[in-house]
């Protein structure tokens, strides 16, 4: 094979790079392939797009915006026109602390709060401890109990109004005919009803405490639903060795059953007073606010409808938010440990 002679040029073969039509050399571009985790990443982000912009598209936007306005002196007319730099004041917080009725309607709002909560809970416990075991017609009472959690608000509060009507309410027809009631009672339009019990006279909330009553029993079938839902869960060895031990049934609840239900109830009560405490409908179809059930949510419909002051219903409700907040790190702080433990 003839060989090229010693200190000739050597040639190299180029026939195997490319070149690109007009004879530049580029070079093949840097590309990793993905790797399982990459994907991954990838795929996550985008299922998770879609929920993050309409979260923030329907939530987060909305909140800053009524950060906002909480700050500026802003009435309906002149929404439109208004920038995020405005003149920004105190002066609707001034105005809602300093206002007549804030602080009674906040106190309003908390026994309004905690009653339905712990009545709704415990109407849901007992309920759910009544249709646990099976006999004939179960399902269709189970069905019957979810009727006062899905009706509509508005049909609702419309039968509690004409039945506790004292014209022609159902329920005063009852109270002269049983109970041998010598006027009719308005529910709800007494601020105080006076009640004479073994003696002793004393004033009651009436129409706050209907609107309580009203909120128990709608929503008692929310809690109802989480409770039997555990009760299923719980295994029937527990209350087997508890029966063979010699435990009455007020044992077996208090030392089984209940410490089974401790963190569904505590979770419930949690959720409930989340609810309750901005609950808005079903108080204002009732009573519109009056009659001692001026709950701060119904203020905050009142400053913007009433006074068209969308900056003192905006810091209104900051307030009401920062009340709530507060409330649930102090639940947190001294029951939230406690609660896991139990867990």
């Amino acid at each position: 094979m003839p060989t090229a002679p010693a200190g000739a040029p050597q040639r190299r073969d180029t026939s195997r790079r490319s070149t690109d039509p007009s004879g530049d050399r580029s070079p093949a571009p840097d590309r990793r392939p993905l790797t399982a985790s990459r994907r991954a990443n990838r795929a996550g982000l985008a299922f998770v797009s879609p929920t993050f912009l309409v979260v923030l598209v329907v939530v987060v936007l909305p909140i800053a915006w009524t950060v906002l306005l909480a700050f500026q002196k802003a009435r309906l007319v002149d929404i439109q026109g208004m920038g995020l730099f405005g003149n920004w004041s105190l002066d609707n917080f001034s105005q809602v602390f300093d206002s007549a009725g804030f602080w009674s309607s906040l106190g309003t709002t908390l026994l309004y709060t905690a009653g339905a909560t712990l009545g709704s809970v415990v109407l849901g416990l007992v309920a759910a401890l009544a249709l646990r075991k099976p006999f004939r017609g179960r399902g269709l009472l189970r069905a019957a109990m979810l009727l006062p959690y899905v009706a509509p608000v508005v049909a609702v509060a419309f039968v509690w109004e004409v039945a506790l009507s004292p014209q022609y309410g159902v329920v005063n027809d009852w109270g002269r005919r049983l109970f041998g009631w010598d006027d009719p009672i308005a529910f709800l339009s007494t601020r105080q009803y006076e009640v004479d019990l073994l003696g002793l006279h004393f004033d009651i909330p009436l129409a706050l405490l209907t609107v309580i009553v009203f909120e128990c029993w709608r929503y008692f079938p929310f809690a109802f639903l989480f409770i039997l839902a555990r009760l299923q869960a719980v295994p029937d060895t527990l209350e087997e060795a508890a029966l063979v031990d010699g435990a009455t049934p007020t044992q077996r609840f208090r030392h089984v059953l209940l410490p089974q239900l401790m963190p569904v109830i505590a979770l419930l009560c949690v959720l409930r007073f989340i609810m309750t405490f901005n609950k808005f409908d079903d108080v204002y179809l009732l009573t519109g606010g009056g009659a001692g059930t001026d709950v701060a949510a119904v203020r905050v419909y009142d400053f913007l409808t009433a006074r068209y002051d969308v900056g003192a219903a905006a810091a209104q409700a900051l307030v009401l938010a920062l009340s709530l907040m507060i409330l649930l790190g102090f639940y947190f702080k001294f029951f939230g440990n406690k609660v896991q433990e139990e867990a």
